[in-house]
């Protein structure tokens, strides 16, 4: 099992502001929509997308506000290389406020923040990859080791970069072979030992599967988590957790069917 990741999900609290900040400042559309009893969620991308890449799921709970943690960092969207400044500077024209600029981060890279304060990091990337698509989201883990060995055991996945610094190291995990358009995993490990708070503000990453009922009990063969079975869902999707408790969606997805829900 090594499915490509098929979305990044954040809850927001006023739902018509982020997919307006969205659609002005990222150029995404809504590619589709479930209206729920009190909630909704929208799937929003770039116009062009392939067949792998990454959904931002956007979720709206009527009434609810979210609590932002810091044990789930940052999406990263993609601009072109030596576009940096120029794609920052459009959305500080844009109205977008000034978090942490490229001469900040040493000219590599730079961060914004939406609505509800979720965490953009602007990377540079091949100019054929459509600007603005996710490139990675990143999560923080409190022991490298047990969450390198989740992804690649439990998921097969293999570890595709890092960069080791002083006090914190940063892996990258994709499954093998994935195509350039899919989103990356990033796991930050920080050297200190110190612990996190989940909040609800972000809520889960989902892997795209082959066989729905066939993936999960290859899951719980591997010994992962048995948070949410397909049954308790209709056989409609699953959910485990890794080893910090970030929540993980299965899903086995249609690319061909009218909807990108299976509702």
């Amino acid at each position: 099992m090594d499915g490509t990741l098929d979305h990044v999900m954040l809850r927001v609290e006023d739902l018509e502001e982020s997919l307006e900040w969205y659609g002005e400042h990222l150029a995404y559309e809504e590619k589709d929509r479930y209206e729920g009893d009190g909630f909704t969620i929208v799937y929003l991308g770039p116009e062009e997308m392939g067949e792998e890449a990454a959904f931002l799921e956007l979720t709206h709970n009527e009434g609810e506000t979210t609590e932002m943690g810091d044990a789930w960092g940052h999406i990263a969207v993609r601009v072109p290389e030596g576009e940096l400044e120029d794609h920052y500077e459009q959305l500080m024209d844009g109205g977008v406020e000034d978090y942490r600029d490229p001469e900040s981060c040493g000219g590599r890279y730079a961060f914004v923040k939406d609505p509800d304060g979720h965490e953009i990091e602007l990377v540079q990337r091949d100019p054929d990859l459509p600007t603005w698509s996710l490139d990675h989201t990143m999560i923080r883990v409190e022991d490298a080791d047990e969450a390198l060995g989740f992804w690649t055991r439990k998921f097969e996945y293999q570890e595709v970069g890092r960069w080791e610094a002083d006090t914190f190291a940063n892996y990258f995990v994709e499954p093998e072979g994935a195509a350039d358009e899919a989103m990356t995993v990033e796991l930050t490990y920080n050297y200190d030992g110190r612990s996190y708070e989940l909040g609800d503000a972000w809520g889960h990453l989902c892997v795209r599967v082959d066989d729905l009922e066939e993936d999960w009990e290859q899951l719980l063969v591997r010994e992962a988590e048995e948070y949410r079975d397909p049954e308790s869902n209709d056989d409609m999707y699953a959910f485990t957790k890794d080893q910090d408790g970030h929540e993980i969606e299965l899903l086995e997805r249609d690319l061909e069917a009218d909807s990108l829900f299976p509702f």
